[in-house]
Parts: C-alpha cells; structure tokens; sequence
C-alpha cells in the first residue's frame, strides 16, 4: 500500500507527556499527569465523565495550552505550546468525539479537503485540484473502512457510524505518525462499533499505526487496547494491560463514583 509506514521499533516513543498541568480558574483539570505511548502501540484512555480525558488531548493537540509541563512526540520533537496546525504538519492526527465532516462536500472531498498542505488552506487545496496519487490514496483508504461505495455522498447523508468509518479514513489520509481517536464507537450501533473496531486493529496491524484512544465502552477499550491508563480527577489512577486496570479497585471506585 502507498501509506504503509514499515515496522515499528517499540523502544522508540511516539508521545511523551511529562507533568502536564492544566487549570481552568481555581479548577485544576490535569495535575502533573504523566505518560507515555510507544510506537506501534495502541493505547486507552478511560475515566469518568469530567476526569480531564478530553483537556489531555486538547493540550497535546494544541486546542488547549498547559499552565506547566512538556509533552514530546516521536522521541524528542516540543509540542508544547504550539499550534495545532503544526502538530498536525508534525504527524498527529486526531478525530472528535462529535463528528466533524463537512456535510455538504461528498465523502471523497472530505478525504481530500482532510490532506494538509503546507501554508495552504483546506478549501483552496480542495478546489484547486489534488494529485491523481491522492485521489488514489482516498480511494483506498475508503475502500480499507468499507465505504467506497459512498464516495459520491454528500457526507451529511452518512450515518453516525459511516461518519465515524469516514473520520478515521480522513484521519489515515493525513499521514499521521500518531493518531488521536476520542470516544471513536460513541453513539454507533453494535455492528458499526465491531467494524470500527476491526479497521482500528487493523490499521493497527498493516500500517503500523500508533492509537492513543478515549472511550467509554469498556468492553471496546479493554479488548483493543494493549495498555491502558485510568485517570480520576485529573490525575493518572493506575496503568497497565487491560487486566491490571479492570482490577484496579481504584478504578472501580472511581467509576461507581463518577458523574
């Protein structure tokens, strides 16, 4: 495939977040968590609703700027602090628990408007024309999430769950070395969640693409995850295999007593 990345060396880290801080006013929504995600690994995410999963990836994403702490990508490469279309030029990627297509372009102009060009905005890039390779890379990726056929669909026509099929597809177009999935089988039905699921694991498998991923279908997250951190009131509860962190009596009680 064009966008196959090779085999991953697992002693190498894709992301590094040391100490991060993030407070809004007197409300400290992240307190000096720490944690990493290795190459080729895909990594969970879990907590309760208000635990700072979301502020996480806002902050390594660039939508949101620390009070203190670093975070390093690929081994050594700051993002603290900057832009999140430099983190994206950088090579992370990152889909929203609510999903963003743009309803009125057809699937296949999603997957080309998702393409990053350097100092060159989306829409312009869109409709000054994209390369017959890229065209070629949207066609296969959609194909590899299963909705090739729907290419010539308006994207506000999809259904929840093909939206979410779309969004990891566009997410793949953009070359990613990490890719941040938050809340992915949110509002799916069963079968659309096991796709999802399988194409995640799969990409996963044939590109040797690095997840780190929030959700809250436990079944989901302790099944495709090969590590996972809990985090409770904005610090780190426990982290470990999935069987660590679902007898985690800490975790346990953090759930029983979430919002």
């Amino acid at each position: 495939m064009i966008y196959s990345r090779g085999a991953p060396n697992m002693s190498d880290r894709s992301l590094e977040v040391r100490a991060l801080t993030k407070r809004f006013g007197g409300l400290t929504a992240l307190d000096e968590v720490s944690l990493y995600v290795n190459r080729g690994e895909i990594v969970g995410l879990i907590g309760p609703n208000g635990s700072g999963k979301t502020t996480l990836f806002n902050c390594v994403t660039g939508l949101l700027k620390p009070n203190s702490g670093k975070i390093f990508f690929l081994g050594g490469i700051d993002l603290t602090g900057k832009s999140p279309h430099t983190i994206i030029q950088e090579g992370v990627s990152r889909t929203f628990q609510i999903t963003r297509v743009f309803p009125s372009l057809t699937v296949i102009e999603n997957m080309l408007v998702s393409i990053s060009h350097k100092n060159e905005s989306k829409i312009k890039s869109l409709y000054e024309g994209n390369s017959a390779h890229e065209a070629e890379k949207a066609k296969e990726l959609l194909d590899f999430v299963g909705i090739l056929e729907l290419s010539d669909q308006p994207g506000g026509e999809l259904s929840y769950g093909q939206q979410k099929l779309l969004e990891l597809a566009s997410s793949l177009m953009q070359n990613p070395k990490l890719i941040l999935l938050d809340e992915p089988t949110a509002g799916v039905n069963p079968t659309l969640i096991n796709k999802i699921v399988n194409r995640i694991q799969e990409a996963n498998r044939r590109f040797r693409m690095t997840f780190f991923i929030i959700e809250h279908n436990m079944d989901v997250i302790m099944n495709i995850s090969m590590r996972i951190y809990a985090l409770a009131t904005g610090k780190i509860l426990v982290e470990g295999d999935p069987e660590k962190v679902r007898n985690c009596p800490e975790v346990l009680e953090s759930y029983l007593g979430g919002d």
